[in-house]
């Protein structure tokens, strides 16, 4: 989980704009295959829970880690945020996939990240990675390359809590 620490980290660095006050993310806790985190952003707190999965397909020769997190900033307003760092560069103008357990969820995508397209979907696929067992997460790359990735779900709910808890 180290990995998952110094990826969260780095991605900080090039996709948040963090000014001198910002601190590096602290593990808070872990629950089953999920971890908890909270950092300071502009005198701001930040909570985000992370997994990566247990299972990756795809016939790529070089790909960075892929992870998922739920995210919680409560100086703007704003919960249950689902992205998705894929580890490599989606194909341009491309959706990614995310099924928990039979449902299925569009997300879009920008660089190596995805997201949900809206607030209802957020809160829908941070409810469903409660109550669900297995998430899979599917895409494509720049360079056509169409990638499976299996996360377990087990721990999400207790991560949630702590995740809640953090950051009200």
């Amino acid at each position: 989980m180290k990995t998952l620490y110094l990826t969260i980290l780095a991605l900080c660095v090039l996709f948040i704009p963090l000014q001198a006050s910002a601190g590096q993310p602290r593990l808070m806790a872990t629950h089953g295959d999920w971890e908890v985190y909270v950092f300071f952003e502009d005198n701001n707190k930040v909570c985000y829970m992370a997994s990566q999965p247990k299972l990756k397909e795809g016939n790529y020769s070089k790909r960075d880690e892929p992870f998922a997190l739920i995210t919680h900033r409560p100086a703007e307003n704003t919960r249950d945020v689902f992205s998705y760092i894929t580890g490599y560069t989606y194909k341009a103008g491309s959706e990614a996939n995310v099924n928990i357990d039979g449902t299925d969820y569009a997300l879009f995508t920008q660089d190596a990240t995805a997201w949900a397209p809206d607030v209802e979907t957020d809160k829908k696929l941070a409810q469903a990675m409660r109550d669900g067992s297995k998430m899979v997460v599917t895409g494509t790359s720049t360079r056509g390359t169409f990638t499976t990735d299996t996360f377990s779900l087990s721990g999400s709910s207790k991560a949630y809590e702590r995740l809640n808890a953090e950051c009200r």
